[in-house]
This record gives C-alpha cells, structure tokens and sequence, in this order.
C-alpha cells in the first residue's frame, strides 16, 4: 500500500510490523492491507466526517493533498470473508481498496456533497505541524488527542493499492467494489433513514456493515444529541399511555403547551408546516400519519411511541416515550433525539438546549401522573 522507500509514520509503521509478527510465526498468514476504511468506528473516516461536518471553512496541513485509495467496510469484511474460504497455500501481503483513487481533500467534497451540506471551503496551510494539526482536530472534533495525533502524523503518506492480485483471487461483486460517495451514502443511511438507536436494546443489534457496533467508542457514528427524562407513578401502564396517546393537537402538551406553540409559530415563519395539521382522531394515532408538526414512526400500544421531527431544522429529530413497569410502578421514559447537520445543527442543538430545562421535566411528569 506504501512506497518501499517512503518515511512511514509510527502508526502505519507499527501496522507494517504487525503483519511481519503474525507471518513470522510459520503459520499460513494473509495479510490485507487497506488505507482509509470508510464506515463507522474507522477512526479516519470519523475525523473526517466530524471535521467536515462541523467546520464550514478549516485550515488544513499541506498533506490534505496526499492521495488515498479509500474502501468500504463491507467490501473489507467481503475479503475477510473470502480470505478464510482460500487454500493455505495461499499466503503474503495482499492490498485491498476500493474503485477511487482521490486526495483527503476530494475525500471531504465528497463527504460534504452525499451529506447535503454546503461546499467546504479548504485552506492548505504548509506552516501547519501535525502536532499543531492534532490539537485542531481534537478541539473541534471528540476524536481522542493522542488519536488524532497519529492518524494526522499518517496524512503523508500515499497509501494506495499497488497490485490487485487479491482480486484473481477473491473477484469483485456482481456491479464492482463500492465507489467512495456509496460508502458514506451507506455510512449515513443510518441517520438519513431514521435508523438511529434510542433504546439500548436497539444499540446491543449490530446492523448495516457500516453501522456502529455496540463495541465502538463514544464518538463513532457521528454525533447524536439525547435529552432523557424519566417519571415514574402508581397509575396503570394502559392509563398512562392513554396520555401519551392522545398527546398533541387540540390536548396540546401537557404543561409544555405553551413552548410548542411557539415552536410551531417559529416554524411557520421559516416556511414548515407548524401545528396546523393537529391530529386525525383525539384519542388514537395510527403509525404513518401526521401530527402536528411531527409523523408517527412508531407505534407499539401500550409500551412504544416515536414521533419523527418534520419541523424545519438543521438536522433530524425524533421524540420517544416508552412506558414499562419499574420496582412495582409505571415508569415513563421520554427521549428526544437530534441528528445535526453541519454546524449549524450543533448551535441548534445548544440554542434550543437552555429551554429542555424549562419544558421537558414538568412535560414527562403530567403524562406520567395525569396532573395539570
């Protein structure tokens, strides 16, 4: 993947040796070689999305330049597969990429393109150390310091597939290896197609090859905001869903009426739809229909309500109650969850924040309790 006669950095320097101890030991090795892997949980292609996502106009090292020749996760986990099924004759050091060969910096257009976010505007800044390039990207990015340190340090090298002999024997699938711009549309579909976890028994199923596993550290995946409040009550499971049922339209929001209609207004003005539409039926909701300014996603009588964000907003959001029973009483867990997009869904996010405070607690706590 690397020049032979190339400076390595310590990080690919130490995956290099790596692969020399495992072929040491006499057993019938293959060793896959890849660059970039674009998927979440790749710590590469996580610096990437956050700095892309988060920084209209950034400052880069010169090394924003070198070429890469990223790959899928599911076309990695294709040759993983395919590498086991070999006879043990078949042994060394394969490189293994995907259809591009393009620089970071085409990397991050394309990012920002798939993502639907404004073209990113790129300043390579020769001056800029790595060391000085790590404190960057650990400041606007959760990407660990010491990480990013060494992921930075690796910008220098060219780490493009040399030989396809992996490919003789292992062939590409049917419509070829997957391009750049199809691995973060898969990476995102995720987000875009609502399936984002908000329960941690959704989290413990691993799902797409590109999703995050519950094995991933904090910040992989791509930033996703909750605020969680809980209430618990005497009041039966059947009664308390009553009112989450029913919630919206007309019966309002309990004792958050107030700051949803001024939601509602601000919406309106930005051309959304606001709380005009109401609701169909004042007792029952059917899944798929609208809301007010919400969708019902998803509906499990008596346990399970997720509503769908179609408000205008810099990012995707959803509101969730789940009911279930706690130490002999009902417990109400009611999670909102938001999806930035770009810098502007974080300022959202902590612009909106101050009034969750104010609106959320006495919110979970009338529909828990039935009191006004």
């Amino acid at each position: 993947m690397v020049d032979d006669e190339t400076e390595l950095s310590a990080h690919l320097s130490s995956r290099m040796e790596s692969g020399e101890i495992l072929r040491a030991t006499g057993v019938s090795t293959i060793e896959l070689r890849a660059g970039i892997v674009i998927g979440s949980g790749s710590a590469s292609f996580e610096m990437l999305r956050y700095l892309t996502e988060r920084l209209p106009i950034m400052t880069t090292p010169r090394w924003v330049n070198t070429l890469t020749q990223p790959i899928a996760v599911r076309d990695v986990l294709r040759y993983l597969v395919g590498a086991v099924s070999l006879p043990d004759s078949v042994e060394g050091v394969f490189d293994i990429g995907g259809p591009d060969v393009l620089s970071y910096r085409a990397m991050m257009d394309t990012y920002a393109k798939v993502a639907g976010l404004r073209p990113r505007i790129i300043i390579p800044i020769p001056v800029l150390t790595p060391r000085l390039s790590s404190g960057w990207v650990g400041l606007v990015t959760p990407v660990p310091y010491q990480l990013a340190r060494r992921l930075v340090a690796s910008l220098k090298n060219e780490v493009i597939a040399h030989d396809s002999r992996i490919r003789d024997l292992i062939p590409d699938p049917e419509g070829g290896l997957t391009s750049c711009a199809g691995a973060i549309t898969l990476a995102l579909a995720r987000i875009k197609d609502a399936h984002v976890d908000t329960r941690w028994s959704d989290a413990s199923i691993p799902g797409a090859p590109a999703d995050p596993l519950p094995t991933d550290p904090d910040w992989a995946g791509g930033s996703i905001y909750t605020d969680v409040r809980k209430a618990v009550t005497d009041d039966s499971i059947e009664t308390v869903w009553a009112r989450v049922e029913a919630i919206g339209g007309d019966n309002g929001y309990s004792r958050g009426s107030w700051a949803w209609e001024i939601r509602g207004l601000i919406d309106r003005v930005f051309g959304g739809v606001g709380l005009r539409r109401g609701r169909r039926d004042a007792l029952h909701l059917v899944e798929g229909e609208a809301l007010d300014f919400w969708r019902v996603e998803t509906l499990q009588p008596p346990r399970v309500l997720r509503l769908r964000a179609e408000m205008k907003m810099p990012g995707l959001a959803w509101l969730e109650f789940v009911i279930d029973e706690h130490e002999g009483q009902t417990r109400l867990t009611q999670r909102a969850i938001f999806a930035p997009r770009g810098l502007a869904g974080h300022f959202y996010w902590w612009a909106v924040w101050p009034m969750h405070g104010f609106v959320f607690p006495s919110m979970v706590h009338s529909l828990a309790t039935g009191e006004k």
